[in-house]
């Protein structure tokens, strides 16, 4: 308060001085004839004007006249007028300087409230692109009362919605937002203005639809600006509503995708050793005086099969943990070699009808990794090199060490995998386009690499180009 009169003070003082310069100056420095001088008041008038306002632009008009008539106008030092053609002049001065302040303040007013609607359509546009930043709709209600209040300038602000219980705020403290005001403006669906405690509601409309309420305090935007902005949170609420609704039928989509890819893997990987186990244990009782070699021989199919039975149901068990992330690392310091050492230990078999070529350096640092895991993965690489391979075609096993990672890639001559395949091979359940019905697997083996890579922060991927083989290749933090 005290800032402000002193400002007041300040521009009155400086009116009465402007119009003592133009007296001073033309009285005693530049004599000049009384129509210079009164163009100089006019012009003053108008600087006062377009800058202060009216008040001061009629005060500066009125003093001018006063002066122009005592020093200027015969006889001058007296408020007197001998030549009626003077009081013309006079008259027609006022008037002119009263006509001019009224347009310059309408120029200055409009001026002023073009500016204001530059800036709230400023506002109102970044506001509408925080709107675009989250599609979580709960998220999205408790930060809009904060957007607000950032994109306005309000002290507090609150959001009601049809439908819902709560009454999300900016500030929890804040309460002269109250819940029954926002529920009465939602239901009349008129925007309300309280200037003097600078309070204001809108009503979050959607066409003639009433979704809720905004209340602001602290702040007192235009009629037209409150209606936007109500309109704008609307719009946000029913499309982030919409995007949670259409990702839930998507999700749910990919989920009956997902079940049919599992059952098709599952009915057909399952039904080979099923098979086999079933015309073993059907040979053996059909005969019971079978010949022991034969008998043995069955058996050992049976054994097998089941193995390979485990086999699937372990490597689907172990990718549904690996999803839930509910697999616990077991890290201890290992240097890569052990885990290749382990891994062609246990591949050799698979590895028998391919010569293999290690190119690991003895002086790589050691890595903090889950060695059984890390194993498997290296597994399921030299296994998938061998399955693709021709035989007698070679295998290159190679570990080196970038900046702060060490990469271990796995080459073969293989078929190769074309650009459009690479993107999709680490994908649950996705086999090869041209080896799925040739190479037998459940298309688990890729993605449960990636998921411990991945937990192990590290990164897989594969270069590979068609008629040429393929180098899988993966990255583990040093």
């Amino acid at each position: 308060m005290k800032n402000r009169v002193a400002k007041q003070a300040w521009r009155w003082a400086a009116c009465i001085f402007l119009v003592a310069i133009v007296v001073i100056v033309y009285r005693r420095v530049a004599p000049v004839n009384p129509t210079t001088v009164a163009l100089t008041f006019l012009v003053a008038v108008l600087v006062v004007s377009a800058n202060w306002g009216l008040r001061y632009s009629v005060f500066v008009a009125v003093a001018a006249t006063l002066s122009f008539n005592y020093y200027f106008l015969p006889p001058t030092g007296t408020f007197t007028i001998a030549d009626p053609q003077n009081w013309v002049a006079l008259v027609a001065f006022l008037a002119t300087a009263l006509i001019a302040s009224e347009l310059s303040e309408k120029a200055r007013r409009q001026t002023l409230a073009a500016n204001q609607r530059r800036k709230e359509i400023e506002r109102l546009y970044g506001f509408s692109q925080q709107l675009l930043t989250t599609e979580n709709l709960p998220e999205l209600l408790n930060q809009l009362p904060r957007f607000v209040v950032d994109g306005f300038g309000a002290r507090a602000a609150a959001l009601f919605v049809t439908g819902r219980p709560d009454i999300y705020r900016s500030d929890s403290n804040t309460q002269e937002l109250e819940a029954e005001h926002l529920r009465s403006v939602a239901a009349r669906g008129e925007p309300t203005l309280d200037s003097s405690r600078q309070l204001c509601f809108t009503p979050l409309r959607l066409g003639v639809k009433s979704a809720g309420a905004l209340g602001l305090a602290g702040a007192t935007p235009s009629r037209e600006t409150l209606e936007a902005l109500g309109t704008l949170i609307a719009i946000a609420i029913e499309r982030t509503g919409a995007v949670e609704s259409l990702s839930r039928a998507e999700a749910s989509r990919e989920s009956e995708k997902l079940r049919s890819a599992i059952l098709d893997s599952v009915t057909h990987e399952f039904r080979t050793p099923l098979t086999a186990i079933k015309a073993s244990v059907t040979t053996m009782l059909a005969d019971e005086n079978l010949d022991p070699s034969l008998r043995h021989d069955l058996l050992s199919v049976i054994n097998e099969e089941a193995d390979r039975l485990n086999h699937l149901v372990g490597e689907a068990a172990e990718m549904a943990q690996l999803d839930a992330n509910q697999v616990e690392l077991h890290r201890q310091p290992h240097p890569i070699s052990e885990a290749i050492a382990r891994a062609m230990e246990e591949s050799k078999q698979r590895l028998a009808n391919h010569p293999v070529e290690l190119r690991v350096p003895e002086n790589l640092p050691l890595l903090s990794i889950d060695l059984e895991r890390i194993t498997s993965v290296l597994i399921q690489l030299l296994e998938n090199a061998a399955k693709y391979s021709s035989t007698g075609s070679p295998i290159r096993i190679t570990a080196e060490k970038n900046e702060d990672k060490i990469t271990v890639s796995i080459a073969d001559r293989g078929p190769g995998i074309d650009d459009f395949e690479q993107a999709l091979i680490f994908d649950k359940f996705y086999r090869g386009k041209n080896e799925r019905y040739r190479v037998q697997g459940t298309g688990l083996g890729l993605a449960i690499a990636k998921a411990v890579v991945d937990a192990h922060g590290g990164t897989i991927g594969v270069t590979s180009q068609v008629g040429n083989g393929s180098v899988f290749h993966f990255t583990l933090p040093v």
